[in-house]
């Protein structure tokens, strides 16, 4: 045992008067539904003026670190004590510990407060808990969770162990590693690359503020700019003005330089005064809602993905290195913060956001998905190593999501048998640890009390992971949540290594949101030293979603383009197979221009869009 333990007790002594009138004063309770520290303090003040130093073993001693316990426990023949000022100092220095992690609170104390005046009191979230796990598939007790995800880990242990001889591109070695062999991939036919490229010939050539205005035709995306308060004055022709407003901040040229530019008789303060007063981070949402809502009912939006799926990922932005949020990012070698994308498997932007290099990205994945006020929910999301965590995968679970991210480092991470004595014949060398069932059927009402309360916009998914970064040594909800989501990581992990087609699946998809990353970054033609002049954090998040509103509106142009080009190919009795549209996307730039003078002109001719909704039968 560490020497420091022992001296503990004699600097502990001279305050030890003090302390437990402190006890006496203060109301400490517990945070969570592990009571046992809270028992073991009134454990020792039961017994504070006892002589003995041998006290009946009749508490749960649990929540003492192993060496600790080693410590306070005394076994003479058959029988088990406690030693009386060991059990002391233990109690004392866990209670300040579990007071910094927010375990337990003192009543009435600002500095020391329950955490769960944030979140949705338990009898509130009675009544939704059904609702939720009905929505989302998962347990309401703590028993039947247990079961359940004891279950899941068995079963799909034992079909992975089962199949293992017969899965040709998986080895794992003798130190227990996996390995994954390559697959190779299939040939691409000449005919298919062929139709690519007569698409993209074909392609009329286009500006973006004609596209603006053209998809502000179909879908009337302006609408929900407004007069933030009721005071503030309407404007005179404010689609138009919505779409220049647009147009300068998502393309990084600014204000000024837009008006520069513009033919009519517009200013800088008309632009930023209507960035200022009409627009806000939940206009801007419902701005894309309406985007997203008409993409998808294109035809030949299907051939790409049906919006069951999202990719995460995020690409550096700059902004002023005066900022107090601009961090210097490691990975891309330049200051700026980080423009976070949800890209769906038929390639629309669905959700972004902006967070400062230095925050874990993961804290993200979750709220962008809940924050999607469009027709496309998707239920599985992909990311990279640093879009996931078994918090992560814990909380996605209980959100009815299924994570399913590429992880570079993915060999490094533990899998979990369901117990101790679970042996397997041919994969029994992957497994190092075993999951805790206790701790997450102990810590289920916690657990569901937080997801309730974020389902109730009470706090955010981000904001609890971020609290949960700061406690993750010690929280105990951290702890349940990470247990939790160790068990759904490693049947992920078993589904990864042991299906290929599940791995090019994730590839592919990440791969569009990195796509998607320079797509984007092809529409900030203007921004070159900063992602907007201001140091204003909201700023640079309108910023980044006024980007994602063009981008959207170029590929639903793109969308109507290329299916009036298919039908004119099927017409022309070309051979349009589905296989060769899944090698297209709506990212395409060739054929757009973005410099020179800028004219609105809303009188524009536009497309039958509905002549278009349907794609023809493809072979």
């Amino acid at each position: 045992l560490p020497k420091r333990l022992p001296m503990m007790w004699p600097s502990f002594r001279s305050s030890r008067k003090n302390l437990f009138s402190m006890l006496r004063v203060l109301n400490i309770q517990s945070s969570t539904q592990n009571s046992q520290l809270i028992a073991a303090m009134k454990f020792i003040m039961q017994y504070q003026n006892t002589r003995t130093d041998l006290l009946p073993a009749t508490i749960n001693i649990s929540f003492a670190p192993r060496k600790w316990q080693k410590m306070i426990t005394i076994t003479q023949g058959k029988n088990r004590f406690y030693s009386k000022k060991y059990l002391e100092v233990c109690v004392f220095t866990c209670l300040a510990d579990e007071l910094r992690a927010a375990d337990v609170y003192v009543e009435g104390s600002g500095s020391w407060p329950d955490f769960r005046a944030e979140l949705t009191k338990w009898k509130d979230c009675l009544p939704l808990i059904d609702e939720h796990c009905t929505n989302t598939g998962i347990p309401s007790t703590g028993k039947e969770a247990v079961v359940l995800l004891k279950d899941l880990l068995e079963t799909r242990s034992r079909e992975i162990d089962q199949r293992y001889p017969n899965i040709d591109e998986l080895v794992i070695q003798e130190d227990g590693r996996p390995l994954l062999k390559k697959r190779k991939r299939a040939a691409i036919e000449e005919e298919d690359l062929q139709l690519v490229m007569m698409i993209k010939s074909r392609m009329p050539k286009r500006n973006l503020i004609d596209i603006l205005v053209n998809i502000e035709h179909h879908a009337q995306w302006t609408s929900p700019f407004g007069p933030v308060s009721g005071s503030d004055a309407k404007i005179e022709n404010p689609a138009e003005r919505y779409i220049l407003m647009t147009f300068a901040y998502g393309t990084g040229m600014g204000p000024k330089q837009t008006a520069q530019h513009m033919r009519h008789q517009i200013s800088p303060h008309m632009l930023s005064w209507a960035n200022q007063r009409h627009a806000t981070l939940q206009i801007q949402n419902k701005a894309m809602a309406k985007l997203i809502n008409l993409y998808r009912r294109l035809g030949i939006t299907k051939c790409w993905g049906d919006g069951t799926r999202v990719a995460a990922d995020g690409t550096l932005r700059k902004i002023r290195a005066e900022n107090l949020t601009a961090e210097h990012h490691v990975r891309y070698g330049s200051t700026g913060g980080i423009a976070y994308h949800h890209v769906a498997d038929n390639y629309i932007a669905l959700f972004s956001t902006f967070i400062p290099c230095g925050v874990w990205e993961a804290v993200e994945i979750i709220e962008g998905l809940l924050r999607n006020e469009s027709d496309v929910q998707p239920k599985i999301v992909h990311a990279d190593t640093q879009g996931q965590s078994s918090v992560v995968f814990a909380l996605a679970w209980l959100f009815g999501i299924k994570l399913m991210p590429r992880i570079r480092n993915w060999k490094d991470l533990k899998f979990y048998r369901p117990s101790k004595k679970t042996r397997y014949t041919h994969i029994d060398s992957l497994f190092s640890d075993s999951i805790n069932w206790q701790l997450i059927e102990t810590h289920w009402q916690d657990i569901m009390q937080v997801v309730i309360s974020i389902r109730q916009g009470k706090i955010s998914s981000s904001a609890l992971l971020k609290k949960f970064g700061s406690y993750s040594r010690q929280n105990r909800l951290c702890v349940a949540m990470r247990e939790l989501g160790n068990v759904i990581r490693t049947i992920f992990l078993l589904e990864y290594i042991s299906d290929a087609d599940v791995r090019e699946e994730i590839t592919a998809q990440t791969n569009k949101v990195e796509s998607y990353n320079e797509f984007s970054g092809w529409i900030s033609f203007g921004n070159w030293h900063a992602i907007v002049a201001s140091n204003d954090p909201e700023e640079h998040e309108k910023a980044v979603k006024y980007n994602d509103i063009i981008a959207n509106a170029i590929m639903l142009q793109n969308a109507i383009d290329m299916s009036v080009v298919v039908k004119e190919l099927v017409a022309e009795g070309y051979p349009v197979k589905r296989t060769a549209m899944r090698l297209t996307s709506p990212y395409l730039t060739d054929h757009l221009n973005r410099f020179g003078e800028f004219v609105v002109d809303m009188g524009i001719a536009t497309e039958d869009i509905q002549s278009v909704m349907d794609l023809p039968e493809l072979e």
